[in-house]
């Protein structure tokens, strides 16, 4: 049995031609985390959480139906799309098809400049980019709010990316149908002051994660003994989080964001077995930070699944935030990243 999806017009139909669209999203980093799923069919989240949508590492994607092909195709980055990143596809263009009625399949092409698989949030750009290309497509007429909900069915960071900014995903009530529960969680904007932050994004490593995100969010849910108070307690950060924002105090953003990801972080290292992210360059751009707190720079980590450090600052101090980062890894790659745009349909060929 088909489900309900409510819909309203909220997209330029002029940007899509018909049967093709494309659009550009880009990765957000959370401040206050989202790690495990209490429904992964679904994709809800044990909690709520809170990201900053960056302006760097778009992810641009083409979806064209194709009346006369059996089967999707997809490439990334120029590669034909394969095993578990294919499935995911097909998957996700399975319920867009259900949702709009129409059988036809699809090809999509997505360019990704997020290095894939390193903590950087790569599908939540990639499939806030599929979302808005494949909705308009296949003719769909999705506000913001219901293609944060699709978004979140490929991957739940990227309900997130649909807007730009700091953005809340709600976990969602459990209504007692699956409808309803699956309505109640998306994404919204949150209200901030001007802040005038930065992100500086230290890579200390663009591989891809010996155990993947979802197999670690299993394991941590599972085994380890902090998990729950780590949720519980990142309720009271969610709201300290909030406000601070409202009153456009940066140094509280950053507090509540350090103390919130190294408590994931800790909950994975009680995992059992342990589930352990943070490497030797890690640890050494993390007493960075501290440092330049002592010397008066306010400057707060905050890590994703992987080793990747994120530095939040003022955008004031970012170069100075950034060198200080470089001069401790000289290895890595540091970049600056500040608040960017939602995912939004793109002019066909541009």
């Amino acid at each position: 049995m088909r489900r309900e999806h409510p819909t309203a017009v909220a997209r330029p139909l002029e940007q899509s031609s018909a049967g093709r669209a494309a659009a550009v999203a880009h990765p957000n980093i959370a401040l206050i985390k989202y790690w495990g799923k209490r429904d992964e069919r679904l994709v809800l989240p044990w909690t709520d959480s809170l990201s900053m949508t960056l302006d760097i590492f778009p992810t641009t994607t083409r979806v064209r139906l194709d009346p006369e092909a059996g089967h999707d195709e997809a490439r990334l980055n120029g590669v034909p799309a394969t095993g578990e990143a294919r499935r995911r596809i097909t998957a996700f263009l399975e319920l867009v098809r259900d949702m709009a009625g129409l059988p036809q399949r699809a090809v999509v092409d997505t360019r990704n400049t997020v290095p894939t698989g390193a903590g950087l949030a790569s599908s939540a750009s990639g499939f806030a980019a599929l979302a808005v290309a494949a909705a308009a497509a296949y003719g769909l007429d999705l506000d913001a709010t219901a293609l944060s909900r699709l978004a979140r069915r490929g991957s739940g960071s990227a309900s997130r990316s649909v807007f730009g900014g700091f953005a809340l995903w709600h976990a969602g009530r459990d209504t007692g149908t699956a409808t309803d529960t699956d309505l109640s969680s998306y994404a919204e904007p949150v209200p901030a002051a001007d802040i005038a932050p930065a992100l500086v994004i230290a890579v200390v490593d663009a591989g891809p994660k010996a155990v993947s995100s979802r197999e670690a969010m299993r394991r941590t849910v599972d085994t380890s003994p902090l998990y729950q108070p780590w949720a519980a307690s990142s309720k009271d950060d969610l709201a300290d989080m909030r406000a601070a924002l409202r009153r456009g105090d940066l140094e509280a953003v950053g507090e509540i964001a350090e103390r919130n990801a190294l408590g994931m972080h800790a909950t994975m290292l009680a995992a059992r077995p342990a589930v352990r992210y943070l490497s030797s360059a890690t640890v050494t751009v993390l007493d960075s930070v501290l440092q330049l707190r002592r010397d008066g720079v306010p400057a707060y980590a905050t890590m994703d699944a992987g080793p990747n450090v994120k530095v939040l600052c003022r955008r004031a101090d970012a170069e100075r935030v950034a060198e200080a980062v470089r001069s401790a890894v000289p290895e890595s790659l540091v970049l600056i990243a500040g608040p960017g745009h939602g995912a939004r349909l793109l002019n066909e060929g541009g």
